[in-house]
């Protein structure tokens, strides 16, 4: 131990990784296990594509107990190059072990997001033309700036009935204060119900409930039932799919909006090495509604990269695309005529977001995030697009 921390500095990268790790095993085997984790991420935050430091660092959190962390960094590792056949079997066994484990989790996000259009407008004017001449023109709202400032409390227990089965509880509250507070959104959730874990999965069936404020004034209230399943086809593939019944049920436009929502939403994720992954996900959405103008169907789908990469930098890409088609018409002044049009939408989301392993403020780490939006419509002043960046403090893995 006194050799390796006594030997000087070189400028040989693969010589100083060695004697790094070997210090974490020593830490490691010692019990130290805080201080052998500090040694590991070090490594990893220069040499983030070490397979074989990553599965230590996952081994290192399931001692501590932390089994989303290890989770994630056995994910990573288990796609690694050059991994023996013996080890792969550990690791998926691990796998199973955290999944059993995870009974608990607590998340806390909080952060600033300038927004150049809050409101989703278009702007611009319409006139309108008819047989009688020229009716007058009418100015479309106009996109309005505003930093809002959010913040997401959440968190899941599980209580153990036996070897696979659970009792799966989660809460959750969002919100996002803007500096005009007409745009102020509150959101909170509840979900309690049975799950089911086994060696490669889980299916967790649940009856659901959120409650919407906008503006401070009620909104809407939602009920009804979910059913999440995930299953692990490789050390690198694996999928999901979330099916989602609501009941809806807005307190000012009831008359108008009340209906149900149907989803089904798969998601895939590839894991390309011990660095690098891919998310693929979609969803179809079916709004039924009191009155024809407020259905609608829904299709999306999005395709994320993200990635490890050296001095401790996390980075996200996904664009997004989705199209909203409605079941009625409604009237419109456009093309200087008033007329009845059936809304088709086509909006597309491009999202970066970065962050640094480096900068740790008690387990959470500064994040940001850059995203443009883009709606085009077939009714002018539901058409939008806008730019908002959005700093935030997320929990580190």
């Amino acid at each position: 131990m006194q050799i390796l921390t006594m030997m000087p500095q070189t400028n040989n990268l693969p010589i100083e990784i060695e004697r790094w790790f070997l210090l974490a095993q020593i830490e490691q085997k010692r019990g130290n296990i805080d201080e052998a984790i500090k040694i590991y991420k070090k490594i990893l935050d220069d040499q983030p594509d070490l397979a074989k430091v990553r599965y230590e660092l996952a081994l290192c959190y399931m001692a501590k107990k932390q089994w989303y962390r290890a989770d994630y960094h056995l994910r990573l590792a288990m796609a690694g190059q050059d991994i023996p056949d013996i080890v792969k079997q550990q690791m998926m066994y691990y796998r199973y072990v955290a999944r059993k484990n995870k009974r608990w989790n607590v998340w806390f996000n909080f952060g600033a997001a300038p927004d150049n259009n809050v409101n989703q407008a278009s702007g611009g004017t319409e006139c309108l033309n008819g047989y009688m001449g020229f009716y007058g023109c009418t100015e479309y709202t106009k996109p309005e700036h505003a930093v809002g400032y959010n913040l997401l409390l959440g968190g899941n227990y599980e209580f153990v009935l036996s070897d696979h089965w659970r009792l799966k509880n989660e809460a959750n509250i969002y919100s996002n204060i803007y500096d005009k507070h007409k745009y102020d959104d509150l959101y909170l959730s509840l979900a309690s119900g049975p799950r089911y874990i086994w060696e490669r999965g889980d299916v967790w069936l649940a009856g659901i409930a959120s409650r919407r404020w906008y503006g401070w004034d009620r909104y809407n209230w939602s009920a009804g039932g979910k059913i999440d399943t995930h299953y692990d086809w490789s050390r690198k593939l694996s999928t999901g799919l979330s099916l989602r019944v609501l009941n809806n049920d807005y307190d000012e436009y009831g008359d108008y909006m009340n209906g149900q929502t149907y989803s089904v939403a798969p998601h895939i994720t590839y894991s390309l090495d011990s660095t690098k992954y891919i998310v693929l996900h979609g969803g179809v959405d079916r709004d039924t509604a009191v009155r024809d103008v407020y259905a609608n169907w829904r299709y999306n789908v999005g395709i994320g990269f993200g990635a490890e990469i050296p001095w401790g930098f996390s980075v996200y890409f996904e664009p997004s695309f989705s199209w909203t088609d409605y079941d009625g018409a409604r009237w419109v002044v456009q093309d200087n005529d008033f007329k009845r049009i059936v809304e088709h939408d086509f909006t597309q989301r491009y999202t970066m977001s970065i962050s640094n392993n480096k900068i740790d403020y008690w387990g959470f780490v500064p994040t940001v995030t850059i995203s443009y939006t883009n709606r085009d419509s077939n009714i002018h002043a539901r058409e939008y697009e806008k730019w908002s960046a959005e700093f935030t403090m997320r929990q580190k893995f």
